[in-house]
């Protein structure tokens, strides 16, 4: 999943420009972001329209700029979506991870703006995939160290970050802000839980290694004594060399590995192959980057449920 840095077409902005009212009015891929009478928030992905939607709860109209399905960190961010992001009251996005967003919320005239990287922690962990540095969709550093941005799969980070969230939110719109205020304390409610549950369930294990085919994970496995292993470094659609395949199947027979994880939305052709050869199974583990049909669960909570059972069956929990 590397980032594919894309400017906004200097055609789109001039277009924004000169006829935003009409490009909102017949927008095809997002509905109109503003003049709804409510707090308006425009989302960039699944995981920030999760927190705008909980924390706003029916006080906030959240429009989503990633589709279903679709891959966040290859949003190409069409002069619609511009249009309606400058008629919005606020933005909830996770700066770098969508260059284009990017582009869009820096030129923006909208107020609050939102970034969910600067309201918690983030660490290096795509240098310590296969032992060699590694391509990934990051944040960079001051030194140009990788950042990941996964924070959403902690739910200790995805707390803070809700946290951050209602305060904006209360902040820009203070006239219900006791009522964001309730509903972010309990969407933090649930995330401790869930927090606690990932923690008891997954202390007493067989192994502590897992196999994916990208690093997303890296905060998962770090909040709950874990150790993720990415078959490529992080792209889930590229080949890996001969050599991490060997060296993943030797590390599988050492450590007690049972299973390789894929994604739902990326092909599971090269996890299969590798599991096959090495004589594993197969499961999905889900970065819960948008969901859909194939997901499993309705939302953030009910998909993190079924990833801590399948990290469970995996790693033989006790």
């Amino acid at each position: 999943m590397n980032v594919r840095r894309h400017l906004i077409p200097a055609a789109a902005l001039a277009a924004v420009t000169l006829g935003t009212g009409t490009l909102t009015a017949c927008s095809p891929d997002t509905a109109a972001a503003g003049g709804t009478g409510k707090f308006d928030v425009v989302a960039s992905f699944y995981p920030m329209t999760f927190l705008a939607e909980r924390i706003g709860g029916d006080h906030v109209h959240v429009t989503t700029l990633t589709s279903p399905g679709q891959e966040p960190h290859d949003l190409e961010i069409s002069p619609r979506q511009i249009a309606s992001l400058e008629e919005s009251d606020a933005v909830l996005y996770l700066k770098d991870l969508q260059p284009s967003v990017d582009e869009a919320v820096a030129q923006s005239p909208v107020k609050t703006k939102i970034d969910a990287a600067s309201l918690t922690t983030l660490e290096n962990h795509g240098n310590e995939v296969g032992g060699h540095a590694a391509e990934h969709d990051t944040h960079q550093g001051e030194e140009g160290a990788a950042r990941d941005p996964h924070i959403w799969l902690d739910p200790q980070r995805y707390a803070q970050v809700a946290q951050g969230v209602g305060a904006a939110f209360e902040k820009a719109d203070p006239g219900h802000a006791a009522d964001y205020r309730k509903n972010t304390v309990r969407l933090v409610g649930e995330l401790d839980a869930l927090n606690f549950r990932f923690k008891q369930e997954l202390a007493h294990t067989r192994s502590k290694v897992f196999i994916t085919t990208h690093a997303a994970f890296g905060y998962l496995a770090e909040r709950y004594g874990l150790t993720e292993e990415a078959i490529n470094g992080l792209d889930p659609e590229s080949e890996p060399s001969a050599a991490r395949v060997r060296q993943l199947e030797k590390m599988a027979k050492a450590d007690g590995v049972s299973t390789v994880f894929y994604e739902t939305l990326v092909s599971d052709k090269t996890a299969r192959t590798i599991a096959g050869d090495a004589g594993l199974k197969t499961d999905v583990l889900d970065p819960i980057e948008g969901i859909t049909d194939k997901s499993r669960g309705k939302d953030y909570f009910a998909v993190q449920e079924a990833n801590l059972k399948a990290l469970r069956q995996a790693l033989g929990a006790k």
